[in-house]
């Protein structure tokens, strides 16, 4: 019988639905002390690390959670299981996938309807969650999210409604398995990437979205001592409206980097177009083409680089794996 770590950190699979139609968060989480479901098959052990709502999460925060997994290491854990709130989740899944070896699964889950609401999914996902962590199949292939009956990589995953409980998708590239009947099944292998055993997560990375008409002056904003990268969110397959180009080069000139992704939900980011702020133009200068990451996720890896003490070539791979 595997054990299996469950660490609670709150989100909307924690709170509660009030009278007047408002969710909010629980003194207590109901999904503690749940383990007469898996009762005879798994043993949880079971901590609520955090009862936060999701946009309450840090980086700090989630600098934590990987060193309690890294904990688990030596405790004869053999796969972890989070819940979290859906906001944000994807960006804690991402961050704990490029900084934690491939030792024991790790998998996220959250849901979509509070505890007490009408076809609440937090249970469900919650036990999904836990037969995906002991599976066997589920080990090397980083850090996964599970939601809805479906298994995606916290790579590409992430969350496309406000709502609904079909909420988590993978543009692109889709989900790499499923969840049926206590069983995982696996369609799709994970392609292997660089891991960094940080200890810090300082640096102030900002995340702008082009635009139409877009000039430099928000670039010229974040133009100071205080910023140490940016990210774009840039236009079609990576491209920028040309106004933007002097202050982008004045960026880089002071040495900081500039990550481009697209602001598309599907696809990746290419420089393809060979024209004034086009993205043969944008790559030439320097910036820095990540492939297949949405902005959160560009921001969390360009940190995460930066406090692995990468100079500017190996940043520039890292970023660009």
């Amino acid at each position: 019988m595997k054990t299996i770590l469950v660490l609670h950190t709150g989100g909307t699979i924690s709170m509660s639905k009030e009278v007047d139609g408002n969710v909010t968060t629980n003194n207590r989480n109901p999904l503690l002390n749940q383990e007469e479901l898996v009762a005879g098959k798994v043993n949880l052990v079971v901590e609520a690390i955090f009862n936060i709502p999701s946009p309450h999460m840090t980086l700090e925060r989630m600098l934590e959670l990987k060193e309690r997994i890294q904990k688990a290491y030596t405790e004869n854990i053999d796969g972890v299981v989070i819940t979290h709130g859906t906001d944000t989740l994807e960006e804690t899944a991402y961050f704990l996938d490029i900084t934690l070896e491939n030792e024991i699964p790790v998998v996220l889950t959250g849901a979509m309807r509070s505890s007490n609401e009408i076809g609440t999914d937090g249970l469900y996902n919650f036990i999904s969650a836990v037969w995906t962590a002991c599976s066997d199949e589920s080990f090397g292939k980083g850090v996964l999210v599970v939601m809805n009956d479906e298994i995606h990589t916290a790579r590409y995953v992430t969350k496309t409604h406000t709502t609904n409980v079909a909420t988590f998708r993978t543009p692109t590239f889709g989900p790499i398995g499923m969840i049926a009947k206590e069983r995982t099944f696996f369609a799709s292998e994970v392609r292997s990437q660089e891991v960094c055993d940080i200890q810090s997560v300082t640096g102030e990375v900002c995340v702008i979205k082009a635009y139409a008409g877009m000039d430099g002056s928000l670039f010229d904003l974040v133009d100071n001592d205080r910023t140490d990268g940016i990210v774009i969110e840039a236009l079609g397959a990576g491209n920028l409206p040309p106004e933007t180009l002097p202050s982008l080069e004045r960026l880089l000139a002071r040495n900081i980097p500039i990550v481009l992704v697209s602001r598309c939900s599907n696809g990746i980011a290419e420089d393809i177009y060979d024209y004034e702020g086009g993205g043969v133009n944008l790559k030439k200068m320097g910036i820095i083409f990540s492939r297949g990451l949405n902005g959160p996720k560009a921001r969390i890896r360009l940190i995460v680089g930066l406090n692995s003490g990468k100079d500017q070539q190996a940043l520039a791979d890292f970023l660009s794996e």
